[in-house]
């Protein structure tokens, strides 16, 4: 039994509907390439029409403004001859100037000088001095008035701070120099891991040669008790009848386990899915959480912004990577890498994203249609692995051929411990509805193998009515509805439809500010970091209806309301579709935005860039 099919309308209590309401393009959230194509389309378009009558979007010009923004500009560009240079800005009490050892240093390094055009705070209280006893950001954080002394010294409470550290309160598997430089000079042992792609390859192609041959390399496994894997080749002489060797499989390492009955799981969320935002999720209940889609080819090269998909958060108990590659040999290294380096729990291959660069490269949904390289893909990152490998995929590339229930038995064979399956193909991405039928199918055909599902789940309602009608399941994975309303955890754990007032959901937001000041630093860098990525999110949190204005709750994930007022001016602001609305919801919280401030949101088919006129 299928969810029940939904009129894609969302009705609300007519008392807060706004009647008459034109809405206009606005251009202050529209790339310059769709602006171009507004502006072509407006000069044919006047020649036939009045003057004085409105122009409107068609559907042909929706269209055109329809899904990801690619030619997004730079939300917010550095100027380092204004700011201070690192070697400056932590600097304690009674502490000598050091030297700055980089050639050509274009940072500022005279401290008074910097204060005297330093921007004004924007607040009073420093998050990270009131939690941590110190901020690591120093003479640079924009909240610095607690912390930062006449002189130009970083005061630190060292009884907080001792406190602080002893109890582990702290963000881990950050990328070492060490470990980045080994990478970057190609200097990393993956023995290992090109060891077992060579195994995997030679059991597919050359399964007769090893008895046919009077000598031959066999690949063993050696396991020892608190050491790692290791895979040795060796020559063997074979004579007369076959031996053990040639007829013992790869011995599978006996992989560490996890409950994952009747969890919740928190989806890997592209740009949204970020540290700050899996603290909210794990405070209202999700039981599982997992990193953004990392690509293995910038964590193989060292690069920063990659590795930052894998930090940590210490309250994240059940925490795993998502990787995304086009061939077993990138990732299985990428998987060797991850286990021994940093502190997961399990290791997710994607085979979901829909994105046209990915899946033109054959990784994400391109691997559906690689089979042989789906399943060294599979093999050999299991087979280096020790942690749980699982795998999210769709229903399959097109619509009208679905594939996944011929999948899930075999990922079983291959080694993995958990599949997700999002009930809907690359070409639907989100126009239609997750099909909870076929994931049903899937759920059968995967058995023992554990199956979570995903899509379309925004209530208790929506949850309920998934495991009911798919009792196979092992649990369910919630992705847009935790974008929503992340509170969405609770309200399955309690059972109850929560009417969540306008100021308790302002308090989520300040809270989301907060870790964002912890992660990204509360320097004017990362206060901007912060309010770009705030914002990504409000493209889809302000999509929340309160349960309170609708006039049958609970709200469906697929059903558009009509322009409606709130139960008090901040309900009305956070329900408002216009990207200069979020930017005022950030300003509350991180200051006027700077001089050449720009945002575009990612996601344009999710946050209209209406203005309300």
């Amino acid at each position: 039994m299928a969810l029940p099919a939904l009129s894609g309308i969302c009705r609300i209590k007519e008392e807060y509907i706004i009647e008459e309401h034109i809405s206009e393009l606005n251009l202050d959230c529209v790339s310059e390439k769709d602006k171009e194509k507004l502006r072509n389309e407006e000069s044919n378009n006047k020649k036939d029409e009045p003057p004085e009558k409105k122009q409107r979007l068609s559907k042909a010009e929706k269209k055109k403004l329809r899904g990801q923004n690619k030619a997004r500009p730079v939300t917010f560009k550095r100027n380092k001859e204004v700011e201070l240079c690192n070697t400056l800005i932590n600097l304690k009490d009674g502490e000598e100037y050091p030297n700055c050892t980089k050639k050509n240093c274009t940072f500022m390094h005279d401290i008074q000088e910097y204060l005297k055009t330093k921007p004004k705070d924007i607040g009073e209280e420093c998050y990270n001095f009131e939690t941590a006893g110190f901020c690591s950001r120093g003479l640079t954080c924009r909240f610095g008035k607690a912390h930062i002394t006449t002189e130009g010294r970083n005061v630190i409470n060292e009884e907080k701070q001792k406190a602080f550290m002893n109890i582990g309160l702290h963000t881990i598997n950050n990328l070492s120099y060490d470990l980045q430089s080994s990478l970057r000079k190609r200097r990393y042992d993956f023995s290992l891991a090109e060891a077992v792609v060579k195994y995997n390859d030679k059991q597919k192609t050359n399964k007769k040669e090893a008895t046919e041959n009077s000598s031959s390399e066999i690949l063993s496994v050696v396991v020892k008790e608190d050491e790692p894997l290791k895979i040795e080749t060796k020559p063997q002489i074979l004579s007369g009848t076959v031996t053990d060797e040639d007829i013992i499989k790869l011995i599978h390492r006996e992989k560490r386990k996890i409950n994952w009955k009747d969890k919740l799981f928190l989806s890997p969320l592209t740009t949204v899915g970020n540290l700050p935002f899996r603290r909210i999720c794990k405070e209202y209940g999700a039981d599982i959480t997992c990193g953004e889609m990392a690509m293995c080819s910038s964590l193989l090269q060292g690069a920063p912004q990659e590795w930052a998909l894998v930090k940590r958060h210490h309250t994240e108990n059940i925490f795993g990577v998502q990787l995304c590659a086009n061939n077993p040999h990138i990732l299985t290294k990428c998987g060797q890498l991850l286990e021994k380096e940093v502190d997961i729990d399990f290791i997710d291959l994607n085979l979901g994203c829909p994105i046209e660069l990915v899946y033109r490269e054959g990784a994400g949904c391109g691997l559906l249609r690689r089979p042989r390289v789906l399943e060294a893909c599979v093999r050999s990152l299991s087979n280096v692995l020790t942690i749980p490998l699982t795998v999210k995929t769709r229903t399959g590339v097109y619509s009208n051929e679905s594939i996944a229930h011929n999948l899930v038995s075999k990922f079983r064979d291959w080694g993995a411990s958990l599949v997700t399956i999002h009930g809907r193909s690359r070409e639907q991405r989100y126009t239609k509805l997750a099909d909870w039928t076929y994931i049903r199918q899937c759920a059968e055909a995967a058995a023992p193998l554990p199956v979570l599902g995903n899509g379309d789940i925004l209530s208790y309602d929506d949850y309920k009515a998934a495991v009911e009608s798919c009792p196979e399941l092992t649990g369910v994975m919630i992705g847009r509805g935790a974008l929503i309303k992340p509170w969405i955890f609770t309200e399955i754990k309690e059972q109850k439809l929560w009417d969540i007032s306008s100021s308790e959901r302002f308090d989520i937001v300040k809270k989301y500010v907060n870790y964002g000041l912890e992660h990204w630093g509360s320097d004017t860098k990362g206060v901007e970091n912060t309010r770009r990525f705030l914002l990504e999110w409000l493209s889809f949190l302000y999509r929340y209806v309160p349960v309170g204005i609708l006039e049958n709750p609970p709200q469906k994930i697929n059903g558009r309301p009509s322009r409606y007022r709130g139960r008090n001016d901040l309900e009305t602001l956070m329900a408002s579709p216009s990207a200069s609305d979020w930017i005022k919801i950030s300003e509350m919280l991180l200051g006027p935005v700077p001089d050449g401030f720009q945002f575009l949101p990612k996601h344009k088919a999710n946050s209209y860039n209406y203005e309300n006129k």
